[in-house]
């Protein structure tokens, strides 16, 4: 199938129009990554898809991840071989489709005093992990002495160091892949609508498609569809409930916060996966200007669309990085931002949270809805794969169609796709000299190409303008103006948060910019007085959630 270009020259209303006039092979609820794989691996193969998410693209859990591809170490001690060697191998596979979303990222691995791992068997642990998912190469682990684990990261607490591993994995965007997801589905013929709740679904002995309402204009709309499919991911048990049809296995939900710090109060050399004193482990990642520490994984019952960051939960995280390393010393006032998500596990009686599977289900209605639910960011693809190969063979035995196998293996996510993890390095390291003779921070260079590819260029040249030279301002006006016109970028929300992770790993610049891009987006869309006041009231919610610590969670 030949691709188009993704919703640019697209309306609001051209899309509205064809949700409410065509009939879909299938019709997905859901832009989170599971969903939006979903549709790219259906639209790839020739079904006719249409998608609609009640709030933007990656909303969820798709942006609150720990943000790696990775193939998850820990399910090796519950023995869950399968898992390991699926996202394992799985990251390989993103890692050529996106080399700019799944840069290596080499991580320690310390092996202390009663801890989880010991030396043997972490590389006995490691070696399989490896083997599992196929690596090769300067990537393979090395054990390391105590010496040399202390030389790599000398942040590490030497009184209780023995040694450690030493091994690769990925880091990534998870919302920013999220949206490459969904452009590429829309330029194979998907056609995809964020802030569109699906309030109720049309029946008549099967499910035909669902009415749903634009949460941006209140109007309500009839999408017809062959199969409807939830990927809702929190509220796929919502939706099996709205639609009568929730029986058996359930949703667990889980939540995880993150913390950032800037990173010269934390400033680790390395990725360190590394032992809490409750027999978890956590992750304490540097990420350009910042370096940011979690998850905790604790039972879920509140509010489901305001998910924050207690203050038990921010003392929980920063104990865990003041014993593993001791010489930091960080208090609550070096916290610059935190993120919260939820999991969607599926429950199993008896077990923690954080021994729950994080294997996908896929569960099958009497009267025709599809929901998938569980999993991890990685495995997207795959997931993505069983549930179009199950409507596959159902529109066959129903309609007598035929659609190919999966091609998403060989489909890479952007226009003219980095050729490899070096040509991303080369190209920062090119834009990071041109951004310093401007006077710009170099830190912009890592941070526009790991974001948006090699489209980066053309934000930079509309940036530069007339004159030639550019500026931080100039270059988020640019940015703004990309995400409007080419990722269907609705609100300032969606801005600061999804498109550009702003709002985590860089709030100074939401707070410095962000009048200036209500101003902007308001003429793009010719927004209300009022619409300008409900955009300015959300950013400064978002930003005081991003920055306080509440006593308990909403319920």
């Amino acid at each position: 199938m030949m691709e188009k270009a993704p919703f640019s020259g697209l309306s609001r209303q051209d899309i509205v129009e064809s949700l409410n006039n065509e009939s879909f092979d299938l019709l997905i609820i859901g832009g989170g990554v599971t969903g939006c794989g979903i549709a790219l691996d259906a639209a790839s193969r020739g079904l006719k898809v249409g998608l609609v998410e009640k709030k933007d693209f990656a909303s969820g859990t798709s942006s609150k991840s720990t943000k790696l591809i990775h193939g998850g170490l820990r399910y090796l001690k519950q023995f869950d071989v399968g898992l390991v060697r699926e996202t394992g191998q799985e990251r390989a596979v993103l890692n050529k489709l996106a080399p700019h979303l799944a840069l290596p990222e080499k991580m320690l691995l310390p092996i202390v005093e009663d801890g989880t791992f010991g030396k043997y068997s972490a590389s006995f642990g490691l070696w399989v992990y490896d083997f599992l998912a196929g690596v090769s190469g300067k990537d393979k682990r090395v054990m390391l002495t105590k010496e040399e684990a202390l030389e790599k990261e000398p942040l590490l607490d030497e009184k209780i160091l023995k040694s450690a591993g030493y091994y690769a994995e990925y880091r990534t965007d998870d919302a920013r892949l999220t949206i490459e997801l969904i452009k590429k589905a829309v330029s194979f013929g998907a056609v995809a609508l964020n802030y569109c709740e699906v309030v109720d679904f049309i029946e008549e002995d099967v499910i035909q498609g669902v009415i749903a309402k634009d949460r941006l204009n209140g109007e309500t709309y009839h999408i017809k569809a062959s199969k409807v499919v939830s990927a809702a991911g929190p509220w796929v048990d919502t939706l099996r409930k709205m639609n009568e049809s929730l029986k058996g296995k359930r949703l667990h939900l889980t939540k995880g916060v993150h913390l950032v710090f800037p990173h010269e109060k934390l400033p680790l050399n390395h990725s360190v996966y590394f032992d809490v004193p409750d027999g978890r482990m956590i992750f304490a990642i540097p990420r350009g200007r910042a370096t940011y520490v979690g998850t905790t994984d604790t039972n879920y019952t509140g509010d489901l669309n305001r998910i924050v960051a207690t203050k038990a939960d921010r003392e929980y995280l920063i104990n865990a990085v003041n014993g593993a390393f001791p010489d930091v010393n960080l208090t609550e006032d070096d916290v610059e931002s935190n993120w919260s998500g939820l999991r969607p596990l599926i429950h199993e009686d008896g077990k923690s949270p954080s021994e729950l599977s994080r294997k996908d289900e896929i569960f099958q209605s009497e009267n025709g809805l599809i929901s998938i639910a569980g999993g991890k960011l990685t495995g997207y693809r795959k997931m993505a794969e069983k549930v179009i190969d199950l409507i596959a063979d159902l529109l066959k035995d129903e309609k007598g169609i035929e659609f190919s196998d999966a091609k998403t293996k060989t489909i890479g996510l952007t226009n003219a796709p980095f050729k490899s993890n070096k040509e991303v390095t080369d190209y920062i390291k090119k834009l990071s000299d041109e951004f310093v003779s401007e006077g710009i921070n170099p830190y912009y260079a890592w941070y526009i190409v790991t974001n948006y590819g090699k489209d980066c260029l053309d934000i930079i040249n509309e940036a530069k303008g007339e004159n030639g030279t550019i500026s931080e301002q100039e270059l988020i006006f640019a940015e703004v103006n990309h995400c409007i016109t080419k990722e269907q970028t609705m609100t300032v929300e969606d801005f600061f948060v999804r498109r550009t992770g702003r709002l985590y790993f860089n709030i100074k610049s939401v707070i410095d910019y962000k009048e200036e891009v209500v101003k902007l987006m308001a003429e793009k869309y010719a927004w209300s007085e009022e619409r300008v006041a409900q955009e300015t009231e959300n950013i400064n919610m978002l930003i005081q959630d991003a920055t306080t610590y509440y006593d308990e969670e909403f319920s």
